[in-house]
């Protein structure tokens, strides 16, 4: 697949308002897969941040996230932070840099991105964002403006997903 929709191709946008240190996010990643399995470039699915207070590593895991995007990895990291929560949580921020360095990416850059915080202001316009439009809990998806609350159960929700991607593509 290549990474550029024609202009005239359908498209519908699927935001995923996350937090890497959430096991209910890890879980539904299977259905983020299917998801861009089906639609491929059709859907945008969007990461946005929502990190939790009760995950301490949580802001940590979204900054680095947006630094393992600025090096192009942004969708291999967030899956291999997420298949890792549990290890995040014990860990901490040294798991971040493992991941990247499986990755190969360049992991002195991620820490040092860690410490000088230049992506903190993408993370807190995510996380102010999300708060305006009532996001409470993750993972929370956004589509065609309408919010669908993962946080409690995921059941059903890639159905209602696919119900109004289908809509929004058909056009």
């Amino acid at each position: 697949m290549n990474d550029v929709t024609p202009p005239t191709a359908a498209r519908a946008v699927l935001e995923v308002w996350c937090e890497l240190q959430c096991p209910d996010c890890r879980t539904a990643l299977d259905d983020v897969r299917a998801l861009r399995a089906r639609y491929g470039d059709t859907l945008d699915i969007q990461l946005r941040h929502f990190p939790l207070e009760k995950h301490r590593h949580a802001l940590a895991a979204a900054q680095a996230a947006e630094e393992a995007w600025a090096q192009g990895q942004g969708w291999p990291y967030t899956e291999a932070v997420l298949a890792r929560t549990k290890e995040l949580g014990e860990r901490g921020e040294e798991v971040l840099v493992e991941v990247a360095r499986e990755l190969g990416l360049d992991a002195e850059e991620l820490d040092t991105a860690l410490i000088d915080g230049r992506h903190m202001l993408i993370v807190d316009a995510d996380e102010a964002e999300g708060r305006a439009i009532g996001v409470t809990g993750t993972p929370t998806y956004v589509i065609d403006g309408q919010r669908l609350d993962g946080g409690k159960s995921q059941e059903g929700l890639r159905a209602r997903i696919e119900e109004i991607a289908d809509r929004l593509l058909a056009g």
